[in-house]
């Protein structure tokens, strides 16, 4: 009886010396571990997160553990719906807010403050108060929505936005979704500053000329380098990447004298982030010269660290808006659902 007695409690000891020892080199890994949530043209094959990852850990000793939730609205709400929750393996960081988003996030309390070492000399105060979250959010790329155009095409180049309700470009315009892109959420904010009041008007008159909505930037980019449609929701740069790497000019920005708005792109901390430590780190990483010169020509967005220099292909294919719009990202957010309804009918 007392063999079996002893031979229990050596099993006893045995196990919680193990369980014990296994959470102390799990709490250890995940000290090193920064967990992320992105995008998917930021976390996928073409994006930074690999290359950033790979620096990050040269540079730190920090692993960064990228979770690609698809779009950015879709990482943006899985945060939110993981705010009150304290696992360990819960994101320490989310990458893809912007100055359409960044209120939804500031005003959901899913955000910890934290000013990027350097953030004051390298980025431009301008591009911090267009997000507009005393400190929330840390900047690392901005660019400008604009209209492309197929110059392949047998269709003449629109002028403004008004241009767009033609009859003439019928079924020949592709916009992502503002319920799930941030691009297509930035179309309709441009829309909104442009036209002001007049923006129900234009959207009724719009809808028979827009060929799809796609869920993301991604899909409606490759339809229209297909071919599909000669028109698309995108960014000045967008053409920069045939430019660069083809030597193709087909694709062509247009900028439109009413003006553009720009879209400033930035990473935060998350409130219950396990890993503090790791996150701030991460953020300082990320506007560091080492981590920006990868943006120009992965992202195809301006870098806002202001050392970086752009490759030839910005120069020549990514002209930059001489007016620029402002976002009133409470106004967005009451009119998505209204546009889409009318889509709807």
């Amino acid at each position: 009886m007392k063999k079996h007695l002893s031979l229990f409690i050596f099993l006893v000891l045995s196990f919680c010396f193990f369980a014990c020892s296994n959470k102390a080199n799990k709490d250890s890994l995940r000290k090193k571990t920064v967990i992320a949530y992105a995008y998917d043209s930021f976390a996928g094959e073409w994006g930074p997160g690999e290359k950033i990852a790979e620096r990050f850990k040269e540079k730190t000793g920090y692993t960064l553990e990228l979770v690609n939730c698809g779009k950015a609205m879709q990482a943006l709400n899985k945060a939110i719906l993981e705010k009150d929750n304290t696992e360990d393996n819960l994101a320490d960081i989310i990458i893809g807010l912007d100055n359409s988003t960044a209120r939804i996030a500031q005003e959901a309390n899913i955000l910890f403050p934290y000013i990027a070492q350097n953030a004051d000399s390298i980025i431009d105060r301008n591009l911090q108060n267009e997000l507009n979250t005393q400190d929330l959010i840390t900047p690392y790329d901005y660019g400008y929505f604009a209209i492309i155009y197929d110059t392949q095409s047998n269709i003449p180049e629109p002028q403004s936005l008004e241009d767009l309700t033609k009859e003439i470009y019928k079924k020949k315009i592709i916009l992502m979704d503002p319920r799930t892109s941030t691009p297509g959420l930035g179309f309709v904010a441009w829309t909104l500053s442009a036209l002001g009041s007049q923006y129900k008007d234009f959207w009724q008159k719009l809808k028979p000329n827009i060929l799809t909505m796609t869920s993301g930037w991604s899909e409606g980019w490759g339809m229209f380098t297909k071919g599909e449609a000669p028109l698309v929701i995108s960014y000045t740069t967008s053409p920069a990447y045939n430019a660069e790497y083809e030597d193709d000019y087909r694709f062509k920005t247009l900028l439109f004298e009413q003006g553009h708005i720009c879209q400033v792109e930035g990473a935060a901390i998350l409130k219950n982030a396990p890993n503090k430590d790791g996150a701030k780190a991460f953020l300082d990483f990320l506007i560091t010269e080492d981590t920006q010169n990868l943006i120009p020509l992965t992202q195809w967005m301006y870098p806002v660290n202001k050392n970086v220099e752009l490759p030839q292909s910005y120069k020549k294919a990514a002209p930059i808006p001489q007016k620029m719009l402002s976002i009133d990202s409470e106004k967005v957010d009451s009119s998505v659902e209204e546009i889409i309804s009318l889509l709807d009918k």
